[in-house]
């Protein structure tokens, strides 16, 4: 059996993303065994369970971080405890500005803010799209939907920076300490399926690969 993952799915999540989420983790060399958390999950957000888990990751979710961050706010301390204590979070998308500090669990070295109104921004929309960044000295393309930038005022070695928005250099994903866990976030969706696409008349033009979210969760669990 392989490590223990919690994915969050309720209403602060997208209709689907818990799941993709839970089959690119399935599907990395971890083997996770994935188990899903929320208010109508059999399993709940608590020191206890999320003590139980190696991972736990927070999905992408809707168009408002001030709604998502209401619907998460009762859960904010345990998921930081948690993190601090040894744990690692893996936030995409609405759960990478949930790992930020303004209406978020604060488990970044600063703050999260808007790609598409970044100056630079090659994305100015918040509808479905694709967006370029260079992964690790690579151009690569996501499905992206107003994700965030990851602010890094001060950059230390301890901080991997995966990616950056290819239009302006501002950091896409990355990998930092919290305490003794480790958190990783990222703006774009690298666990996006086939479906997304097609469902949005979207292509990608190096093809749909789950490699570029492994590449994150191996950062973020080694």
């Amino acid at each position: 059996m392989g490590e223990r993952a919690l994915v969050y799915r309720g209403p602060a999540a997208c209709k689907g993303c818990s799941e993709a989420v839970g089959t690119l983790l399935e599907s990395s060399r971890w083997g996770f065994e994935v188990e899903y958390v929320g208010p109508k999950e059999r399993l709940k957000i608590s020191d206890a369970t999320l003590r139980s888990a190696e991972l736990y990751v927070q999905p992408g979710g809707g168009k408002s971080l001030t709604r998502a961050y209401q619907q998460m706010k009762n859960s904010a301390a345990v998921i930081r405890n948690y993190t601090r204590s040894g744990g690692h979070y893996l936030g995409i998308c609405m759960g990478g500005y949930l790992a930020g500090t303004w209406h978020g669990f604060g488990l970044l070295p600063d703050d999260t803010d808007q790609f598409i109104t970044s100056p630079g921004a090659s994305v100015t929309t918040a509808m479905d799209t694709i967006v370029e960044v260079d992964w690790s000295g690579h151009h690569r393309y996501m499905f992206f939907q107003d994700g965030p930038i990851f602010r890094l005022r001060s950059p230390t070695s301890e901080v991997i920076v995966l990616a950056r928005y290819a239009s302006n250099g501002e950091v896409a994903a990355l990998v930092a300490p919290f305490g003794r866990g480790r958190v990783g976030v990222c703006g774009p969706h690298p666990e996006a399926p086939e479906e997304w696409y097609r469902a949005h008349k979207l292509v990608n033009p190096h093809g749909i690969s789950p490699h570029l979210g492994h590449d994150l969760i191996n950062a973020l669990m080694q």
